[in-house]
C-alpha cells in the first residue's frame, strides 16, 4: 500500500469524518476522498461507509486501519534510524529493561555500554517479558532484556546470567522458622502467589515446573510484579518464588526469604533481539556481553 495513502486513512479512521480529516491533513476534502477511494479500488474492498453525519469502517476498513497504523509506525522508525547513520552516528538503541530483573548484570551493562558508545542514543524503558518480545517483534524495540526460554524463532536470545530462585515466606509461616533448605513436598500444598503467566510464559512454567513438579501450585493470587508480589506475601496470603537478586533489591519487612533444597531452582536473564534487523547499535550491545 502507498503510505501517503494509509496515513491519509489512519487520520479518516480516526476522525471519522472526511470535513475533520482532511483539515488535519492540510489538505482539501474531494482530494481526501479522492486518495480512500483509490486505496479501496488497489485493495478491492470497501473500507467506509459514508453518512450524512460522517461515515464508519467496515470490517476491513478495521483491520487495514490497525495494519496501517503498524506500518507507518515501522517506517517512521526506519526513517529515524537511516538519519542517525547519515549524521554519522551509531545510531539510537531503543532497549527494555525487565521488571523483574533491575540491577545486576543489567543495570551493569547498559552503564558499560554508555561509557564505551557515548554516541549512541539510548532510549530505555521496562516491561515484562511479553511486553517486550512483542514491541521487539513490532520493530519498536532494538533489544530487550528478557527472561529465556522464548518461543519465539524470530528472536535470537542471548543467555546473560542464572541466578537462584528463592522462597518468599510471611515472617509468621512455619518456614520462616527452619535454618535449614526448604523441600518441595513441604510446599506442595501451600496457597501460592504469582504474576500472571501470560506476562512471561517460558519463566511461568520453567519455576512451577521446578518448584511443583507433580501436581502444579496451588495458586490463591496473581499480583502484575514483583513488589506486590512480596506485599502479598507480607500480609500473609501465600507464598511466593522470587529470583533472589530481586529479592534481595526490594528487601519488604514481613517477608523471610528461604532456599530450597537440591536441585537448586534457577532462572535466567537472557538478551533478545531480531538477528534479521542487523542494526550497528545492536552489534555493539552484543559485543560487550562476556
Amino acid at each position: 500500500m502507498d503510505l501517503r495513502r494509509m496515513r491519509y486513512f489512519t487520520v479518516l479512521a480516526d476522525e471519522l469524518n472526511f470535513t475533520r480529516a482532511a483539515r488535519r491533513l492540510h489538505i482539501a476534502q474531494p482530494a481526501l476522498s479522492q486518495q480512500v477511494k483509490a486505496l479501496e479500488r488497489q485493495l478491492g474492498a470497501q473500507l467506509v461507509e459514508r453518512s450524512s453525519t460522517g461515515c464508519v469502517l467496515t470490517a476491513i476498513g478495521t483491520v487495514v486501519a490497525q495494519e496501517a497504523n503498524r506500518v507507518l509506525e515501522q517506517a517512521a522508525a526506519a526513517e529515524e534510524r537511516i538519519a542517525a547513520a547519515i549524521a554519522g552516528r551509531h545510531g539510537r538503541l531503543n532497549l527494555a529493561y525487565t521488571r523483574s530483573a533491575r540491577g545486576g548484570p543489567t543495570d551493569a551493562l547498559v552503564s558499560a555500554f554508555r561509557e564505551r558508545h557515548p554516541d549512541v542514543e539510548l532510549r530505555l524503558q521496562t516491561g515484562w517479558t511479553t511486553h517486550n518480545v512483542t514491541e521487539l517483534l513490532a520493530g519498536r524495540l532494538d533489544a530487550a532484556f528478557v527472561r529465556p526460554p522464548l518461543d519465539v524463532p524470530e528472536l535470537a536470545c542471548l543467555l546473560l546470567a542464572e541466578e537462584e530462585l528463592l522462597l518468599a515466606v510471611p515472617a509468621d509461616h512455619p518456614l520462616a522458622a527452619t535454618r535449614s533448605r526448604i523441600s518441595r513436598r513441604r510446599i506442595a500444598a501451600e496457597p501460592v502467589i504469582l504474576w500472571p503467566r501470560e506476562n512471561g510464559p517460558g519463566m511461568h512454567d520453567l519455576i512451577t515446573g521446578q518448584l511443583w513438579p507433580e501436581r502444579g501450585p496451588r495458586i490463591v493470587r496473581e499480583e502484575p510484579d514483583d513488589e506486590q508480589l512480596l506485599l502479598a506475601v507480607a500480609a500473609g496470603h501465600g507464598i511466593a518464588p522470587i529470583p533472589a537478586g530481586r529479592a534481595h533489591a526490594l528487601r519488604i519487612p514481613g517477608v523471610r526469604l528461604r532456599r530450597l533444597t537440591p536441585p537448586i531452582p534457577t532462572v535466567g536473564l537472557g538478551l533478545a533481539y531480531d538477528p534479521r534487523a542487523d542494526l550497528r547499535a545492536v552489534r555493539l550491545l552484543l559485543a560487550m556481553v562476556p
